[in-house]
């Protein structure tokens, strides 16, 4: 039997997750959890099409055919935007590059799906919140039951505080430090921590939460009714609720997508607008380096109307352009 058509996908996927991501790289919970799901998605795919199980599957099935057909069944079929099909494929191409230095006699298969592209994208302007939406937002959590009183405090800190969902949800008790310097530790994207300052009014809140919550210092800031610590889904989920109830208010609401990140996002044009250094800016909210802070630069208009106005416009004569040659004037007038 041809060893390259042995069953030994999965040996191989589960030497990628325990000895690479988990072992050498210290990927993140986040991290792991993102390659998992692409795994999952793709390998119900094959399973579809070759109409053999996961287990008796072998590396030299996942050739690069099927793996552009599991990238357009994505787009087509589950309506992933090319971000998230980029995101998958980068997941694939991780694997793939494990394999190549585990195993050299799949050097032709990996060769190949290493070489399919991620597919461009334009860069859509930044969605954010002003502050009038970022109050009628806050004024709709019902403050005379629980639920309403958390989820009050996390909107407020998301929007203060520039976190990510995924580091919303994760926060301890004891990630609040009250005192003389308030602050909240986090540990964000690449495991990297970062201490964020709290404002008076988040201070007060918060303070005003954790004293009812109750509960040990381990447990979540922010947990579900049951106790455990909140879902991605259930931020976006109720996040979505008061949003369509502030709208009634607020009716700029309706024309954007408000998702959880752009509370953060809201937080780094916040920060932008009262002139605060982009490097700054990007240590609040955990980024890898400056540059990252840069498409904030296009979403507001009123930052490039600012700088307009401090330009002064040229004098110029009205002189009309006139080509110095016959042939460069049937150029001008192609």
């Amino acid at each position: 039997m041809n060893p390259c058509l042995a069953p030994d996908l999965a040996v191989h996927l589960e030497a990628f997750f325990a000895q690479r991501l988990i072992s050498d790289l210290n990927a993140s919970p986040h991290t792991i959890a993102a390659y998992r799901d692409t795994f999952r998605l793709l390998l119900g795919f094959v399973e579809g099409r070759l109409g053999r199980e996961p287990a008796q599957l072998a590396v030299a099935d996942i050739d690069s055919p099927l793996v552009v057909a599991f990238l357009e069944h994505l787009e087509r079929e589950r309506r992933n935007a090319i971000l998230t099909r980029n995101t998958r494929l980068a997941a694939i191409h991780s694997f793939f590059r494990f394999l190549a230095l585990r195993d050299p006699r799949y050097s032709g298969v990996v060769q190949r799906v290493l070489a399919i592209p991620p597919k461009r994208t334009g860069r859509r302007l930044i969605e954010f919140l002003t502050e009038r939406e970022v109050l009628a937002l806050l004024a709709v959590p019902d403050l005379n039951t629980w639920v309403g009183r958390r989820d009050r405090a996390m909107i407020l800190l998301a929007v203060e505080g520039g976190f990510r969902v995924s580091e919303l949800t994760g926060l301890r008790v004891e990630d609040v430090v009250l005192g003389k310097s308030p602050h909240i530790r986090c540990h964000g994207k690449g495991r990297k921590e970062r201490a964020t300052p709290l404002r008076r009014e988040s201070l007060r809140v918060l303070r005003d939460w954790i004293r009812e919550r109750g509960g040990t210092t381990s447990d979540p800031l922010f947990p579900s009714t049951r106790g455990g610590p909140l879902s991605r889904d259930g931020v976006a989920y109720f996040l979505d609720r008061y949003v369509a109830k502030a709208a009634s208010e607020c009716p700029t609401l309706l024309r954007k997508r408000i998702t959880p990140h752009v509370l953060r996002h809201t937080t780094a044009m916040t920060l932008l607008e009262r002139g605060i250094d982009r490097s700054v800016i990007a240590l609040w909210l955990g980024h890898e380096s400056v540059e990252s802070t840069e498409s904030y630069l296009h979403a507001d208009l009123r930052l490039k109307q600012r700088a307009l106005d401090q330009t002064k416009p040229r004098l110029l004569k009205g002189v009309r352009y006139r080509p110095p040659d016959r042939l460069l004037a049937f150029l001008e007038s192609v």
